[in-house]
């Protein structure tokens, strides 16, 4: 799905709109300037830059001209995530946890009005996911900054979702609040296979 939405999947039929335009068809890079702005299932980052570089990359995407006032807004996105105290360390010396939090930068960096994170939880121990989802909720307060999260772990879905819809084999089967989502006897043998995860 963010795949079809972000332009890099065409898609068989339908077309994807945002904010009443058509973007289907559109390459990623212009949906990027449109608003839309996405993080990756296994994370995507220049692993041999620092970690600041990386982050100018996301402004460089939106239009900013490389220079002093990108870096001094690269280093407020990264204290945003909690990263400005590594911002000359090589992106690929980074933990695992860091190295998603800089793809969060990143992405954060193209200032979008719609945030897509794809799997952002994968890999991340209880602490790392405690700190994320702190992270994302603060975003979406005070930021008023829209997203999708595509997430198979539970614990993050249910914290920080208000509206839920389950997709199996590309076919929606469930949409609610979390709580109602738990409850769905189709997802409940789809993803379980029975039982109860409420």
């Amino acid at each position: 799905l963010f795949n079809v939405i972000t332009g890099f999947t065409k898609p068989d039929s339908g077309e994807v709109t945002f904010k009443g335009e058509k973007i289907t068809g559109l390459k990623p890079y212009q949906i990027v300037k449109k608003g839309i702005v996405r993080t990756f299932q296994l994370v995507s980052l220049f692993s041999n830059m620092s970690v600041l570089e990386n982050v100018c990359v996301g402004l460089y995407a939106k239009g900013r001209k490389p220079g002093e006032k990108m870096e001094r807004e690269a280093e407020e996105t990264l204290r945003l995530v909690g990263l400005l105290n590594q911002r000359d360390k090589i992106a690929r010396n980074l933990s695992h946890g860091d190295m998603k939090k800089l793809q969060l930068a990143i992405a954060l960096a193209a200032e979008p009005e719609l945030l897509l994170l794809d799997e952002l939880f994968a890999g991340l121990s209880l602490q790392e996911m405690d700190v994320l989802m702190e992270l994302i909720k603060r975003l979406h307060d005070e930021q008023d900054l829209t997203m999708i999260v595509v997430e198979h772990v539970m614990r993050a879905v249910m914290s920080l979702s208000e509206r839920v819809i389950v997709l199996s084999e590309g076919e929606k089967i469930a949409e609610g609040t979390p709580v109602e989502v738990a409850k769905e006897r189709k997802v409940i043998e789809t993803y379980l296979g029975g039982g109860d995860i409420a």
